[in-house]
Order: structure tokens, then C-alpha cells, then sequence
């Protein structure tokens, strides 16, 4: 059998999901017997390809075109769907990414496949072919190592119809992390009161070098932009380090955080259930404990 993966690139560097995608195809391929196949499209990304056997591809086929340096859907779709097909995949794999998410049920429709969406674990639907996509930071990537899987090149027929909706400009905001990725995160809650404190959290992000996140209830409220929110309808994280500030800790918030290597709580309520999952906790008043912290780190990283 061939596992199909769709190893998502943007500006000619793989998206972490991607390497989750491959790692997770090859634990079932070495389970199932059979072969992982990834697809990397793009305007030039030959160069990049190879890697992908550092996670576990048995071969990368790249398809280059500079009209797919950005995500166009119709195209991306026919792309994998004959992919799958001429490989006679029965499983395929897409990130679920904000693009995987909008790719991969148009894939499915292409090869009349049962779709699994947003997993954070595998198991085997009924049809003939299936489509999965994993949930970012859920499946891990696991060590790289230095294989170099063989690269083809395919270059299917492309019509101006299949261009019919694409992707124009990305615009991308400069200097502002993404939690989905950050190593480390400071995530603010409902107990900082009002909009206007998520400065202090800012402060100690920037002492920190980490992305700012944000609890469901925040982001309800409209204090911060839902690219930020961590939990069960945001983004689920993994970060080395996790600081949570005035989040109570809700258990949907718990599932997109709760993987992170080091979670630090800080919260005035004993009680709340945030502390269940913390390595370490402080039980303060933030809006007393988060300045004087900042201070501290900035001290120790020469940044006062």
C-alpha cells in the first residue's frame, strides 16, 4: 500500500506540520507494510525535497510551477488527487493547517474518499481511499536524522481553469510569532480584567522571545484576534515552555496546551484547574507577579 502525504511549504521552508504528516504516514506504513510517498508543490522547491527522508518519506515527488509559488486550490487539489491516484494511494495525509483544512475535503471529493478531519489520532475508515489531516502539535515529528529520500519530478497538465481561485498575496505580520509554532508561549485569561493588560503580557513575551497567546474567553470578548487563541477551538500548542496568566484553565483550553514540555501557571485561585496540569505554579496576583517576573528575566538576559 502507498501513504500519500501533502508536505506543506511556504516561501520554499516546510511548515512544521508537514514533518508531523510524514512521521506520522511513515509509523503506519512501517505498521501496514507498505510505502510513504510525499508530495511538496510549490514555484521552486526542488531543493528542500530530500529532507522529507529525514522524517521517514521513501520518495518526494515535486511538482514546480512558478503559478503555484501560492496556494491555489483548484490546481493544489487536481495536483494531489492524481498524485494519489498515478500512486494508487488509499491513504492520503494534509496537515490541517488553515490551507490543509481547505484542501483536503476538495481532495476527497476528487477520489470519492471518506474524510477524517483534524485528527489527533489515526484509525481506518471504511472506503476505499481515505483522507486524513492531522492536527498541528498533536503527532509528533520525532528526531531527524540524514536520509535523503530520492526526489521526482512530475509535471501533470495544468489549464488556466484550474487557476480559476488562488491565492494573490500573503501578508504576513513582521515580528509577531505564531503560537502554532513558538517554542515559548505567554497566554493571558479573562482574569487580567480588560484588553489594555495584555500589555504586561506583551512585555514579557518580547523578555522572552515568545509568541502571545490568548483563552477563548478573550478572544470572545474581543481583546485579542483569534490567530491567538490556544484550546480546543484554537490552536493546539506544544511549546517548551508554556506560561498561562490569569487563565482559569477550562478544559477545553487544557486540550490544545496540555502537551507542552513545561507549563507554568500563574493564577490568585488555588483552585483553578490550570494548576492540575502545571509543572509550576504561582499563586499570586498577576498584575503583581507578572511585572516583577519580567524584570527578573530581562535581568538575566542582559535585556534591562
Amino acid at each position: 500500500m502507498t501513504i500519500l502525504v501533502f508536505a506543506e511549504q511556504r516561501d520554499n521552508k516546510f511548515k512544521k506540520p508537514a514533518f508531523e504528516a510524514v512521521r506520522t504516514a511513515r509509523s503506519l506504513a512501517d505498521q501496514l507494510g507498505g510505502e510513504v510517498v510525499a508530495l511538496v508543490v510549490g514555484g521552486k522547491v526542488g531543493s528542500i525535497a530530500p529532507s522529507l527522508g529525514g522524517y521517514g518519506a521513501h520518495k518526494v515527488v515535486v511538482v514546480e510551477d512558478p503559478k503555484l509559488a501560492l496556494y491555489a486550490s483548484v490546481a493544489y487539489a487536481k495536483l494531489v488527487a492524481e498524485t494519489a491516484l498515478t500512486r494508487q494511494a488509499t491513504v492520503v495525509i494534509i496537515p490541517a493547517t488553515a490551507l490543509g483544512k481547505d484542501l483536503a475535503p476538495r481532495v476527497a471529493v476528487k477520489l470519492n474518499a471518506g474524510l477524517a478531519s483534524d485528527c489527533t489520532e489515526v484509525r481506518v475508515v471504511v472506503s476505499a481511499v481515505k483522507v486524513f489531516t492531522l492536527r498541528p502539535n498533536v503527532f509528533s515529528a520525532g528526531e531527524v536524522d540524514s536520509t535523503s529520500a530520492p526526489v521526482e519530478t512530475s509535471s501533470p497538465a495544468l489549464t488556466d481553469k484550474d487557476f480559476s481561485c488562488f491565492v494573490k498575496e500573503v501578508k504576513q505580520s513582521s515580528g509577531k510569532l505564531d503560537v502554532a509554532e513558538a517554542d515559548i508561549i505567554v497566554t493571558g485569561g479573562r482574569g487580567l480584567r480588560g484588553p489594555e493588560n495584555f500589555a504586561m503580557i506583551e512585555q514579557l513575551a518580547d523578555a522572552l522571545g515568545a509568541a502571545v497567546g490568548a483563552s477563548r474567553a478573550v478572544v470572545d470578548a474581543g481583546w485579542r484576534p483569534h490567530e491567538e487563541q490556544v484550546g480546543q477551538t484554537g490552536k493546539t500548542v506544544s511549546p517548551s515552555l508554556y506560561m498561562a496568566v490569569a487563565v482559569s484553565g477550562a478544559i477545553q483550553h487544557l486540550a490544545g496546551m496540555s502537551s507542552s514540555k513545561y507549563i507554568v501557571a500563574i493564577n490568585k485561585d488555588k483552585d483553578a484547574p490550570i494548576f492540575q496540569v502545571a509543572t509550576y505554579g504561582i499563586v499570586g496576583d498577576a498584575f503583581e507577579v507578572v511585572p516583577a517576573l519580567t524584570a527578573e528575566v530581562k535581568k538575566l538576559l542582559g535585556k534591562s
